[in-house]
């Protein structure tokens, strides 16, 4: 059985939704943030990083989210969380899945840190911010997911970091992408995961 180190309010909780969307059993391990909302030193135990998520397997220890959810896909033959392989679709959602931490998430920790201690972001922060809202925004069909009803993978990785911007306000001026991260919410995965680690973001 997979376990699960997971730190409250982390991006942790996104592997927790393949899984239940799988019907995988997992243990999860939680962690509790520190008063300052940092990973306790604990985490540090598991991995020299102190990362959350972590994953093991056994004797294989992971700790990046794009990998674990590939890991995750391949260890049980999943095919219902990505596009057919012999499609263009398929590299599209491949680059979106890696684009969400290697590129997106520095756009959105440039506004959310500021605003998370209570301060105003850079112009710039914000302008970078929408650049990239835009952007996803152009993957967007009309309604739904990106490529569908139902979540892939790609979808899974960028629901935390749309929760956090959600949560300060920042989606407000991205309305199809709000969108979508309301249809995410409703998806059965994510309500299992919150359920089972609390929300993505805390309420502020």
């Amino acid at each position: 059985m997979i376990k699960v180190h997971c730190l409250a309010y982390s991006r942790a909780i996104r592997l927790l939704w393949l899984l239940e969307d799988l019907g995988q059993p997992y243990d999860l391990i939680p962690y509790d943030r520190t008063d300052q909302f940092r990973a306790p030193d604990a985490l540090r135990d598991v991995h020299p990083l102190g990362k959350s998520p972590v994953i093991e397997d056994g004797d294989l220890k992971l700790a990046e989210s794009a990998t674990c959810l590939r890991y995750i896909t391949d260890k049980f033959g999943d095919e219902t969380h990505r596009p057919d392989p012999h499609t263009r679709e398929f590299i599209r959602h491949e680059e979106l899945l890696d684009y969400v931490e290697s590129t997106f998430a520095g756009a959105c920790m440039a506004v959310l840190l500021p605003a998370m201690q209570g301060g105003d972001p850079p112009d710039e922060a914000r302008r970078s911010l929408q650049t990239h809202l835009d952007y996803v925004a152009s993957h967007l069909p009309g309604t739904g997911l990106l490529f569908g009803a139902r979540a892939y993978m790609a979808d899974i990785q960028f629901s935390y970091l749309l929760a956090n911007l959600n949560a300060l306000g920042f989606l407000d001026a991205a309305p199809r992408v709000r969108t979508y991260w309301e249809d995410l919410q409703k998806q059965p995965g994510y309500l299992a995961a919150t359920k089972a680690a609390g929300p993505m973001a805390p309420e502020h």
